[in-house]
Formats: C-alpha cells, sequence, structure tokens
C-alpha cells in the first residue's frame, strides 16, 4: 500500500475513534513508522513494507483507545529537547514550556552569575531541570520527584540529551535533599488539578496519566501549601521561587507566598491571558 492511500485510511480510523485532530495525528503516526520526513513523505508516497503496516496499525489501535499520542510515540518535544515519556510519566505541556522560557528569562535579567543552585520539585519527566540545565551547563542542577518510574525517565532524558550538569533523586519534594544545600532558584510544576476535576479530563489524561502528578487535592493547592513555606529555607537571600499554577489560582498562591514571608510577588501570564507562573522573592533582609 502506498503511504498516501494508508494515510487517508488512518486518518478515516482515527475520526471514527472520535479524535480531534485525525488527519494530522495519522500523519505523525505514519512518518514516524515510515522513519521519514513530511517533505518526503509527501513527495515520494513511498510503498509501505508489510511490516512498517502492522506497526502503524498497532499505533493506530493504541491511538484509537485514547492512549496519548506522545506514549505511543515514546518521546515528546520540549524546548528543543527530545523528551522520553511513558506511562506512569506525565507528558510536559506548552504551558511547562513557557515557564522554562521565564526561569531563563529570569535568571539572564538578574545576572546571578554561573554558579548556580537550582532545585526543580516534581521534576517528573525532568524536562524543566534539563531545559534549565542545558541553558546554563556551569549550574548545578537537582530534581526530586516521589515517582521511581518518573526518576528512571528524567535520567534518560538527561543521557539521551548528553546533559552532565543535573542529579535526579527519588523523594518526596525537599526531602532527598539531605546535604546542606542551598539555592538561588527553587522551581516546580506541581499537581494542581482540583480533586473533583480529574473525571472531567480528557480520556487522554485521566485515564492514561499518573493521578499522583496531577491531583492537587480538594483545592487543588496542596502541593503549594507544602512547597511556599519550606522554599524559604532552602532559598539564598534574594533567592527566587518560580511554580507553575492553575487557573483562578493565583490570589490564593499569592496569599500563601504572601503569608511565608516571601517580597515582590507577581505573577507572569500565559497565551490565554491566564496567570500561569509565580515568581517571588526571598528577602531575607
Amino acid at each position: 500500500m502506498k503511504s498516501l492511500d494508508k494515510l487517508k485510511q488512518a486518518t478515516e480510523r482515527l475520526e471514527k475513534s472520535g479524535i480531534e485532530d485525525a488527519a494530522r495525528e495519522a500523519e505523525t503516526i505514519l512518518i514516524h513508522c515510515l522513519r521519514t520526513d513530511r517533505s518526503a513523505f509527501y513527495r515520494d508516497n513511498p510503498i509501505i513494507p508489510e511490516s512498517v503496516l502492522e506497526r502503524i496499525d498497532e499505533f493506530l489501535d493504541r491511538r484509537s483507545k485514547k492512549e496519548p499520542l506522545q506514549y505511543i510515540l515514546g518521546y515528546v518535544d520540549f524546548c528543543g529537547m527530545k523528551m522520553r515519556v511513558g506511562k506512569g510519566v506525565l507528558i510536559p505541556r506548552p504551558e511547562t514550556e513557557l515557564l522554562a522560557e521565564e526561569i531563563i528569562k529570569t535568571v539572564k535579567r538578574a545576572v546571578l552569575g554561573v554558579s548556580l543552585n537550582i532545585l526543580d520539585l516534581c521534576t517528573g519527566s525532568g524536562c524543566l531541570a534539563l531545559a534549565i540545565a542545558k541553558e546554563f551547563p556551569d549550574a548545578q542542577v537537582y530534581g526530586t520527584d516521589v515517582s521511581e518510574i518518573a526518576i528512571r525517565y528524567a535520567k534518560e532524558n538527561a543521557e539521551i540529551n548528553s546533559i552532565k550538569n543535573v542529579t535526579f533523586l527519588k523523594g518526596s519534594l525537599f526531602e532527598p535533599i539531605t546535604e546542606l544545600l542551598i539555592f538561588d532558584l527553587i522551581i516546580s510544576n506541581p499537581p494542581y488539578i482540583k480533586r473533583d476535576d480529574i473525571r472531567n479530563l480528557q480520556p487522554e489524561i485521566k485515564d492514561w496519566e499518573p493521578l499522583e502528578a496531577l491531583e492537587g487535592g480538594k483545592d487543588g493547592l496542596d502541593f503549594y501549601r507544602l512547597i511556599i513555606p519550606e522554599s524559604r529555607g532552602y532559598l539564598k537571600d534574594s533567592g527566587c521561587l518560580m511554580l507553575e499554577l492553575g487557573i483562578s489560582q493565583a490570589d490564593a498562591i499569592r496569599e500563601l507566598a504572601v503569608k511565608a514571608g516571601f517580597k515582590d510577588i507577581y505573577f507572569k501570564k500565559d497565551y490565554a491571558g491566564i496567570e500561569r507562573i509565580l515568581i517571588a522573592r526571598n528577602i531575607l533582609k
């Protein structure tokens, strides 16, 4: 079968399964399985070998059952890096890319120097820690996560992307930081979805991604109540705390930050105009 004929068939199959962007996803699956690029795919319209057809059909079957495309392909692009992902680890989102970009800007604006200590809590696939470590190769970046699966993916992603200045540690939040480490920057994309909102999420999320990486308790703020006060003890004077947050959480999180003693508290909006990133400074004097 020729590629463009298979593309039409694959698109129809995904459409029948209720996949929203069926044409784009079918194209992605075929190009991935053929190990080609988009230009060559449409220019050459190659005949698909039987073994590759079987693999394409397997991928289409998995996607029809609402398994996330990123899990099926085994990777996601994040800040110019290929990040391995699979069942048991949260799929990096564009909002977290925005957080990475804002962290990089903040560090450069602050002129903090190159010998930085940076801590990424709830590191997951390691995407955030690795993006920062890649940008600042003289910094030492630490990432912690309670999930053994997540830590395994994070270490693999460091190896795949040849990033050496990052250390991933298994444990809850600050628990694995046993050394007397003080950080210039603490960052996190913690679980922040309200418990009762989980059931309303897309099947790709609620049925496949790890719930412990999504749910933030009854009001979505459980992790912020833990991270914000405790982080002050791990931050240098004028050190910065930067957190991703969910929709309509800014006011409550500002209150937590003020109560914990942070100064210069402000929020950055995402592309949809949602206050998505907390930035707060640990002013000791």
